[in-house]
């Protein structure tokens, strides 16, 4: 589908170029595949799957929760629209068996994400060169968009993917042009709490953005065309497709995409092995990124930028403990492999939708031990309670804003997963209206999703946070990071199910 053109913030003025920045050649070719035959037949075998794609994907969208009424829904669908889809779900059919006869070998050759550049008349931000420059903040956004294909959003109780990522792509580009020109809005931090602030727009001055749940290649590519030319350099449509060990079979991505304002020197993904059911056809993990941000006594300084999604069913803490061990180990394998000798550190940071949170303490079945929080005593916990993330040894590698201690928020810190029977609504469809609804406790019980078991250790209703930005620097290191302020954001009201989350990290050299 041809899209319209994407209007283009205005570049600033040129400056003279610094030695080295950033590294030429670019260190990431565009093309997931090493030479254009491999990506021909590729986007052949694509263009065979998509009929039967598609129309499945369609049909599936009939037999959605909220599309169901009553016992005759079978007879409904057969009658409206799944009459209609089935002829080409069985002509699309033929075509499809060939596409994964062809496609399925090509994922041993495909590199897992594509790499989209920015223009030639690109101009990098001016290089971080302390001590000249002491300082310097770094703006970070994460936001989980739900733009699956067009029959599982709706399982999401979201629809119409596509036209959600044009807007998403239209808000993005309003927050992108808003810090071009400097356009201000008065804050409106949570009450007697500097440090966290609820705002109905994106955070000002972003340098990375990581959304999780873009599963769908044709929003992927709407949301690429907003970011490479405003922000910088995308990596997207990342993951291992195909058959991988279990046995499973990937049919989805990891649902990651990640843009950068500054230049990038080096990305790998890596694929979880432990996902079960719904999860285990999409192919979550760790996507690593080593950003370029300066220079200082002639070497490079460099940041590093990890985006994941962790296994979502409620029941499977065991498995996000396995996948929390193994980010440690693949982030530290990461860093140790890009890393250059007199290279400066400025900031690791970890983020994305980790899908457990902060507040719910356990049922009936258990309690916690004061002072051994992820410790259960004479009773045990529940497999639904989040115990045992929220005291994994991962919280002591990577600093958390937002948590005071396990099972114990900042008093600032508010839940950012929407209560999904009130997505269609009015309040929670306008970014104003929800930010000023969530502002009061009422607001909150209403609309955001409250903790496990009705259990709660704050005395007001603050909900459920999935979403998480954490971060560590290096021990040692003349640089130093530290948290400024977290924003909650409501930009994406009646766009998704979450609420976006932005960091600003200043980073001091000594």
């Amino acid at each position: 589908m041809n899209l319209p053109d994407v209007p283009r913030l205005r570049s600033p003025v040129p400056q003279e170029p610094s030695p080295g920045w950033p590294q030429t050649p670019d260190p990431l070719r565009p093309s997931p595949f090493p030479n254009p035959v491999l990506q021909t037949l590729y986007s052949l075998s694509r263009m065979l799957l998509f009929p039967a794609y598609w129309s499945l994907d369609r049909l599936l969208g009939c037999w959605a929760p909220v599309s169901r009424s009553g016992s005759l829904r079978w007879l409904k669908v057969l009658a409206g629209s799944g009459a209609a889809l089935l002829p080409l779900v069985v002509v699309g059919l033929p075509l499809a068996l060939v596409g994964l006869v062809l496609w399925l070998p090509l994922q041993l050759c495909r590199r897992p994400f594509c790499y989209q550049p920015p223009p030639s008349c690109w101009v990098w931000p001016q290089p971080w060169r302390p001590p000249a420059e002491r300082q310097r903040c770094f703006v970070f956004l994460t936001a989980n968009l739900c733009l699956f294909p067009h029959g599982l959003a709706h399982f999401n109780n979201l629809s119409n993917s596509q036209q959600r990522a044009d807007a998403v792509g239209a808000v993005l580009l309003d927050g992108l042009r808003s810090s071009q020109y400097g356009v201000t809005e008065p804050r409106q931090p949570l009450p007697k709490v500097p440090g966290g602030v609820l705002k109905a727009t994106l955070p000002m001055g972003l340098d990375f953005v990581c959304l999780q749940e873009v599963f769908d290649l044709r929003a992927a590519r709407r949301l690429v065309r907003i970011l490479v030319p405003n922000l910088g350099p995308v990596l997207y449509d990342v993951g291992t497709f195909g058959l991988v060990a279990g046995p499973y079979i990937k049919v989805l991505g990891s649902g990651l995409l990640l843009a950068s304002r500054y230049p990038l020197l080096r990305a790998t993904f890596r694929c979880f092995p432990n996902a079960r059911r719904e999860d285990a056809m999409a192919s979550k993990g760790l996507l690593s990124v080593q950003a370029q941000l300066g220079i200082l006594d002639g070497r490079r300084i460099v940041g590093y930028l990890h985006c994941t999604h962790l296994q979502a069913p409620l029941e499977d803490g065991h498995i996000r403990c396995k996948q929390l061990t193994l980010l440690l180990e693949w982030v530290e394998e990461f860093e140790a492999e890009s890393r250059q000798s007199g290279e400066a550190v400025a900031f690791s940071v970890l983020l994305g939708d980790l899908n457990f949170d902060n507040c719910s303490q356990g049922n009936e079945l258990g309690r916690v031990e004061p002072g051994h929080p992820a410790l259960p005593t004479k009773k045990r916990f529940s497999s639904t309670d989040h115990a045992k993330e929220q005291g994994h040894k991962f919280f002591s590698c990577f600093k958390d804003p937002c948590r005071l201690g396990p099972c114990q928020e900042q008093p600032w810190a508010l839940g950012t997963i929407l209560n999904n029977s009130t997505l269609h609504q009015s309040i929670i469809s306008s970014p104003e209206m929800l930010r000023r609804a969530l502002e009061q406790e009422k607001g909150r019980r209403l609309y955001l999703a409250g903790p496990l078991h009705g259990n709660y250790s704050a005395q007001s209703w603050k909900g459920r946070r999935l979403d998480y930005i954490t971060y560590r620097g290096v021990p040692g290191s003349r640089l130093s990071p530290e948290a400024e302020q977290v924003t909650f954001s409501t930009a994406f009201a009646g766009l998704t199910d979450h609420l976006a989350m932005g960091l600003k990290l200043q980073v001091v050299c000594s």
